[in-house]
């Protein structure tokens, strides 16, 4: 038996530890990756999406998974509705970025994400629609590790980080 046949397989209860990069499954373009490895109890606390999860169970370390997915499945269709489209006058200096979040309220108090997607000279455009909306996603999954988590683990629902201490220009574990 190989050690990869002896690695303990993604199940119910198991610590996973991953890393993931998502592209746009028609031109191939990095559209996000974790810059630090997740890791999460399987079953219990669910970080992506049912989908990826499902594909994840019975998987080892040292596996790659592609899974290409529909952004509006994941992310929602997109919303005309919230696309907002200003005099860059009309709109403060500091929110005049492209790329940039902006956290907005509606009159009901739920918060969401907008993003600065344009501006030039006579308009900027503020998008309250997932970036990922619209496309044809692919995902690639690392399992990096598997294994019984321990209690304190599975009480904070993953890795338990020791305390860090900020020093300039780096931190630093305490202990």
């Amino acid at each position: 038996m190989s050690e990869n046949e002896k690695a303990e397989k993604i199940s119910y209860g198991k610590l996973v530890e991953l890393k993931y990069r998502l592209l746009d499954a028609k031109t191939g373009q990095v559209l996000s990756a974790v810059e630090f490895p997740l890791n999460y109890i399987h079953g219990q606390n669910e970080i992506l999406s049912s989908e990826i999860m499902k594909e994840l169970e019975g998987k080892r370390a040292g596996e790659v998974i592609e899974l290409e997915l529909n952004g509006d499945d994941l992310f929602g269709p997109r919303d005309e509705s919230l696309v907002i489209i200003e005099r860059p006058e009309n709109v403060p200096e500091e929110y005049r970025k492209p790329g940039l979040q902006i956290m907005m309220q509606n009159e009901k108090g739920d918060v969401r994400p907008f993003y600065v997607t344009y501006m030039d000279d006579e308009k900027i455009i503020i998008d309250g629609n997932s970036p990922f909306s619209g496309r044809a996603l692919k995902f690639e999954l690392e399992i990096l590790g598997v294994r019984e988590p321990t209690e304190e683990e599975i009480e904070a629902g993953g890795i338990v980080q020791p305390e860090m201490v900020n020093l300039p220009g780096k931190k630093v574990p305490l202990s």
